[in-house]
């Protein structure tokens, strides 16, 4: 098996994110629109997104149990990483509510009713702050990320790929503020 470090979460959650999203977008612009041939391609294209998504969703949870239970943390980051956890579940258990709720009504060749319109939108909502807790973890906290090189005698710079001497930005041998913060978090 392919190791990917520190694990496969972060690559199964940007599936789940955009086919959640793409879905809910989708089965509101299919109730907006009047149109019946292009309301229907939406609607379609919404409820395949939606069951795509849910399977994501699933693996994705799997995914972030074992990161959950792998990943190296101090006490706040594993506050922080049970909250996470804690809404990923709430988020999995509406999503596949609704997952569910699309497969009713697409058995009984019915359209979505504006309560299950609500309840995508609250998913969406749901999706939305579990993702930035997740972002969090990882931006804030350095949670499941390696630790950043340490600085050399020449620092990189992003403006047209030019190379500035370290000691023109930074006292020598001190580490660029990211890299301090990053430090603090990772014990």
């Amino acid at each position: 098996m392919i190791e990917i470090i520190p694990n496969w979460h972060p690559i199964f959650v940007h599936f789940t994110v955009a086919l959640v999203t793409i879905s809910g977008v989708f089965f509101i612009l299919a109730k907006l629109i009047g149109d019946k041939k292009v309301g229907d391609e939406l609607l379609a294209s919404a409820r395949w997104s939606l069951w795509a998504g849910g399977i994501f969703a699933i693996v994705t949870v799997a995914a972030g149990f074992f990161a959950y239970y792998s990943v190296g943390h101090d006490t706040l980051s594993h506050l922080k990483m049970t909250a996470h956890r804690n809404w990923a579940l709430v988020t999995l258990v509406a999503a596949l509510t609704c997952v569910g709720w699309s497969l009713i009504h697409y058995w009984r060749n019915t359209k979505p009713t504006l309560f299950f319109i609500v309840a995508m939108l609250a998913v969406l909502i749901l999706v939305a702050t579990t993702g930035w807790r997740g972002g969090e973890l990882v931006y804030r906290y350095g949670i499941g990320v390696m630790s950043l090189p340490q600085s050399s005698e020449i620092e990189h710079q992003h403006n047209h790929g030019e190379m500035l001497e370290e000691s023109s930005h930074h006292p020598k041998n001190e580490a660029p503020e990211t890299n301090k913060k990053h430090e603090e978090h990772k014990h």
